[in-house]
């Protein structure tokens, strides 16, 4: 079951939608972001698959966008030379929390967007992501963001936009070799205790991040750790507001952390606590 998508960009729309105050936009109204280089058929059958209303105000995504995004932490031919992804935000009511569904996207969960969207400062929306084939799913991220700040009349930092993109990426590497659903659940503990801890030091994170994929009962490799570590050192340097991060996090915990409520999280839990009742019973049995 689903689970409920600067500068230059800002003078541009200026020009194009100078009528509209986008700083008055209220719960309930939606922006729709189209990829360029979907036909006019494939737009038309986005748009009635999102059940796009009248008022709806719709924005393009390009490739170029995509690239200038994505560029440092995929290949390009990943990238590729047309931008299809779609999205539509609805904007929802204060601390109403995040809520993503996407459908055709391959490679990137709803958790993962979840993530990497309260790292860029996204909050109290509804997002629906799209494309009229399959796709990876890597360059939604860039019309969200769009859409969002449009619908915010708040630029979002460069560097934040950048940061936010290569742990989507990271994020989805990761699930590689863990499994999407452990990854999507390690970054936002991860993310939450840095929130909550503050860490200072390199051995601060790493702390963190190791003890955070123990609990999940996770492996990760010495180069998993360290590229963590670097993301994370990313973050702290960045202008984010790590209360809202944190607070975003607590109403979007059922999602992000879904792992643990899945079967297989519940089959690791069990597993934990029949080892912890095999370790009392060994140490009842020595001083027996």
């Amino acid at each position: 079951m689903k689970k409920s998508f600067i500068i230059s960009f800002l003078l541009a729309l200026t020009l194009i939608f100078p009528s509209i105050s986008f700083a008055d936009a209220a719960p309930g109204d939606v922006i729709i972001t189209l990829g360029e280089n979907l036909s006019e058929e494939d737009k038309q059958k986005i748009l009635t698959e999102m059940d796009a209303p009248e008022t709806a105000v719709i924005i393009t995504v390009s490739n170029e966008e995509e690239h200038q995004y994505l560029g440092d932490y995929i290949p390009k031919a990943t990238i590729g030379t047309r931008a299809l992804s779609s999205s539509a935000i609805t904007i929802g009511e204060q601390d109403s929390g995040l809520e993503v569904t996407v459908n055709n996207i391959t490679r990137i969960t709803e958790e993962m967007y979840t993530n990497a969207l309260i790292t860029a400062g996204v909050k109290d929306a509804t997002i629906y992501i799209t494309a009229p084939m399959p796709v990876s799913g890597t360059a939604a991220l860039t019309g969200i963001i769009k859409a969002y700040e449009l619908s915010s009349d708040e630029a979002i930092p460069e560097d934040v936009k950048q940061v936010a993109n290569e742990e989507m990426v990271t994020t989805s590497e990761l699930g590689d070799t863990i499994g999407a659903d452990k990854a999507a659940a390690l970054i936002a503990k991860i993310k939450d205790e840095v929130a909550k801890n503050a860490p200072e030091t390199d051995a601060d994170l790493r702390a963190i991040i190791e003890n955070a994929a123990k609990e999940l009962g996770i492996t990760l490799s010495d180069a998993d750790i360290q590229r963590l570590i670097d993301l994370f050192n990313k973050m702290k340097e960045l202008n984010i507001d790590w209360n809202q991060v944190g607070e975003q996090l607590n109403l979007a915990k059922e999602k992000v952390f879904n792992f643990l409520e899945s079967e297989e999280g519940q089959t690791f839990l069990d597993k934990f606590k029949d080892f912890f009742i095999s370790l009392i019973d060994a140490i009842k049995a020595i001083f027996s």
